[in-house]
């Protein structure tokens, strides 16, 4: 298994162009099986889960046409409904969560699916209530065989419904809009999740055919239509490579621009940088980061500790509470950092804590970072990646220490950031895939 060997300290410079958007991806990919028309989708990231679902698609029948860089084509015009059953299809899907969005439009249009339990990160219990749930509301009907870890969904008839959702999912709403979107009559969704992945699934779906109303918010209606057709579709930036990015540029004291961050679609994670200390300017699109010997921590008015929690949106995405946390080790002054969705998604601190950080592991959802103020490096260790995004964390870790360092298990890395280690180092990152 892969490895990256990181020599810490060097400085970064330069220009870096984010990603299309991860989670975006995987909701615009699975929508393709709604339509047997062509549909065209521009920003593609080239990233391990991405790339695995646009495999799976064409396991399907699905006909994929990569046209350049970062651009495919795809057409569900003669989909294999047989290949759910195969050893094939129960392997690969069961490597990837986002499968799970798979089932929305296979039940709107063929009107049954049938899935293995989905994979992914490991941080935390992530159940799939939300998803069946709104299924059930359509119509649907679904067992769960334990022999085989497997759902089987049968939805012969989806009619339009009133749902409340029990949790914000996000793609617990992708699920529910796009089996709405060919459903008998209207369907009204509250509690829905309003990120800008969903927000741009709607408008793809509205560009299709779908009648879709609510957009961003968080009571969205949908009117069910006989069919939806092909269309075009462009990516947003992945927010949380621009945050990343920016936490990067803080704790190696670098200048870097952020090319195409799209401020607008970036919430409060600006925001919640800047409460760290760090600085940045908006230039239209992109985001420049200036080099900065230190940054502080800002307290609140009362003078309490500052606590950064994750929320959902348009609260702070918990995708960058490991950026957010690893950034504030060399800040001066604390930081309590909850972490409320995922009860396991801390645990790599003890990591940082072997680096030199000092760090209070309070339970698993709430550390206490206090900040080293730059008066003694991290220093370079050993460690192994557990998930994707504290991966990307203990990677910024270690190119701000003194010394070597190296991360295992790098393929989490690779599920979600596109050749992260290239990208780097002609910033000028000493990073090496061993």
């Amino acid at each position: 298994m892969d490895a990256f060997k990181i020599e810490g300290g060097a400085k970064l410079k330069g220009t870096i162009v984010p990603q299309g958007a991860k989670n975006e991806a995987l909701q615009i990919l699975c929508a393709v099986l709604l339509t047997d028309e062509k549909i065209t989708v521009h920003n593609v990231p080239d990233i391990a889960d991405v790339n695995m679902l646009i495999s799976l698609l064409g396991d399907f029948g699905v006909k994929v046409k990569k046209l350049k860089e970062g651009s495919y084509s795809f057409q569900a015009k003669h989909v294999d409904l047989d290949f759910l059953y195969t050893k094939e299809y129960a392997k690969k899907a069961s490597k990837l969560r986002g499968s799970i969005m798979i089932l929305g439009p296979l039940l709107a249009r063929f009107k049954k699916a049938y899935i293995p339990r989905p994979g992914g990160d490991k941080i935390g219990r992530r159940r799939l209530d939300t998803h069946f749930l709104a299924f059930e509301k359509l119509g649907a009907k679904f067992n769960f065989d334990v022999k085989d870890n497997s759902f089987t969904v049968d939805a012969s008839e989806l009619k339009g419904t009133y749902m409340l959702l029990d949790e914000a999912s996000v793609t617990g709403t992708a699920n529910a809009i796009m089996a709405a979107t060919l459903a008998k009559g209207t369907t009204t969704i509250f509690n829905a999740a309003c990120e800008p992945y969903i927000q741009q699934l709607c408008k793809m779906l509205i560009r299709m055919g779908a009648k879709i109303e609510g957009v961003g918010s968080n009571l969205i209606t949908v009117k069910g239509v006989q069919m939806l057709h092909g269309c075009e579709h462009t990516m947003l930036s992945d927010m949380i490579e621009v945050g990343s990015f920016i936490g990067l540029a803080a704790m190696t004291q670098s200048e870097i621009l952020i090319k195409n961050a799209q401020p607008e679609h970036l919430g409060i994670i600006p925001d919640t940088f800047r409460k760290l200390g760090i600085e940045m300017e908006f230039r239209g699109e992109d985001i420049f980061i200036p080099e900065q010997k230190s940054y502080q921590i800002q307290t609140f008015i009362d003078g309490s500790i500052l606590t950064i929690a994750d929320a959902t949106w348009p609260g702070l995405t918990p995708d960058l509470l490991s950026v957010i946390l690893v950034v504030a080790t060399q800040a001066q002054g604390t930081v309590l950092v909850h972490q409320k969705m995922f009860e396991s998604r801390l645990f790599f601190v003890d990591k940082l804590i072997d680096m030199g950080a000092q760090i209070i592991l309070c339970d698993p959802h709430r550390v206490v970072v206090i900040g080293l103020n730059r008066q003694q490096s991290l220093r370079g260790i050993q460690m192994t990646s557990p998930d994707i995004r504290a991966g990307v964390a203990l990677l910024i870790a270690a190119l701000s220490a003194d010394g070597t360092s190296t991360i295992h298990n790098i393929n989490q890395i690779d599920r979600g950031y596109q050749k992260i280690d290239e990208r780097l180092n002609a910033l000028g990152a000493r990073i090496k895939r061993v």
